[in-house]
């Protein structure tokens, strides 16, 4: 269900997509008034599927159509070394049916750097699946380039282009990393930590936004 949130004026939308109660619920605690216009913060349920069906449907209606995109919320890493905590920035979006470009991933790492210091951003593909990748699964998504997994970015920009060209991004929180797998009640700690660093990423998109709005020279 789509929802309104901060933002007003007359300017292009942001539509900021996520699949839980949890992640929508941090969004919504950190969103700003000072996006350059309206924001949406649309929670899709999970998995590619629903992800793919809400976005199609809220992009469908003339308020979002043109609307920029950010696909968000929890992931689990790939690489050795990432932590619960850690962000990453896709440069692009990547499942069977294909690959989805990101934009302007540049800016928003600097601006994630500025919102939250000291937390380490990542940047690569981000690869999609329909179940939860454990093991040697995640193994090799690694090989193959990913350097980390969710269920429903790929879904999301790739809807989201379809139904017609706009700016999209991904970024996404770790909670589960090779070294730090979210199976035992002990790595909730891990749960919060991701909680609390999705809460403090709106400034980011707000700044993402106001630079796809500018004009381009």
């Amino acid at each position: 269900m789509a929802q309104p949130s901060s933002g007003s004026g007359s300017g292009v939308p942001l539509l900021v997509a996520c699949a839980l109660g949890i992640e929508r619920l941090a969004l919504r605690s950190g969103a700003r008034g000072d996006t350059p216009g309206p924001v949406t913060v649309l929670r899709t349920g999970m998995g590619p599927r629903a992800a793919e069906r809400a976005v199609g449907r809220a992009l469908g209606g003339p308020r979002l159509a043109e609307a920029a995109v950010v696909a968000t919320g929890f992931c689990a890493g790939l690489a050795p070394g990432m932590h619960p905590g850690d962000l990453v920035v896709a440069d692009e979006t990547r499942d069977a049916a294909g690959r989805t470009g990101c934009c302007d991933t540049g800016l928003l790492v600097k601006e994630l750097a500025r919102a939250l210091p000291g937390r380490t951003v990542h940047t690569g593909p981000l690869t999609g699946s329909d179940h939860v990748v454990r093991g040697q699964e995640r193994a090799e998504l690694r090989a193959a380039g990913a350097i980390a997994v969710d269920m429903e970015s790929a879904a999301t920009l790739r809807a989201a282009v379809a139904v017609g060209p706009r700016p999209v991004a991904a970024v996404r929180v770790i909670v589960d990393a090779p070294e730090h797998e979210l199976v035992r009640i002990s790595t909730l700690r891990g749960g919060m930590t991701a909680f609390r660093v999705l809460r403090a990423v709106f400034p980011a998109f707000s700044e993402w936004h106001r630079n796809i709005l500018l004009p381009r020279r």
